[in-house]
């Protein structure tokens, strides 16, 4: 089944994505968020996890799983599967609305396991910005940055696979213009 009001909103680590959620959200937009329902499901298994990984920390497990896709796919089959569900529950109630909302899925071209959703908007900031951000953001230095950054598929290969790009290179003004610019076409 298609979801014909989603638009999957996504980018990259450091391009803004969350900045233009809440905007999203300020201009009345509902947003399924995967990350707050990952969050949950977390917490729903945390003694699975424990049990499993010998802590549900998630600083610690996030150093366990970083270099061991072993041990990733072990974590993400034991939620994913369920964020996944409770996406196309809320996907399903919002499209009796018909009317356009975002479901928020950060990797949703590195995971492509939601083909209920063809419309993509990418949320686009130049790779050395990108790394600009997460160095501040997560107070982290810049080979790291990089590393987490060179996880997901680049950015100019998600602008090129997006059926709408809105540019997030620039200030909060900025940004305004251009989700403005963007929701505009959606009318």
């Amino acid at each position: 089944m298609k979801f014909k009001n989603a638009i999957v909103l996504t980018g990259g680590i450091g391009t803004g994505k969350s900045t233009v959620s809440s905007f999203l959200k300020m201009f009345g937009y509902k947003i399924i968020d995967a990350d707050e329902i990952s969050k949950k499901i977390f917490e729903k298994k945390k003694d699975k996890i424990k049990e499993i990984f010998g802590t549900n920390d998630r600083k610690e497990l996030r150093k366990i799983v970083f270099n061991n896709k072993e041990k990733l796919k072990i974590l993400e089959d034991l939620i994913l599967p369920d964020v996944k569900k409770e996406v196309l529950k809320l996907a399903k109630k919002y499209e009796k609305d018909n009317t356009p909302y975002f479901v928020d899925l950060p990797l949703f071209f590195e995971k492509q396991n939601y083909d209920e959703f063809d419309k993509v908007l990418v949320v686009y900031a130049p790779k050395e910005l990108q790394i600009q951000r997460v160095m501040k953001r997560d107070n982290v230095k810049k080979e790291d940055a990089i590393l987490i950054i060179n996880n997901q598929i680049d950015i100019e290969e998600k602008k090129k696979l997006a059926n709408f790009v809105i540019d997030n290179s620039k200030d909060l003004k900025y940004l305004q213009k251009e989700i403005e610019k963007f929701l505009s076409k959606l009318k």
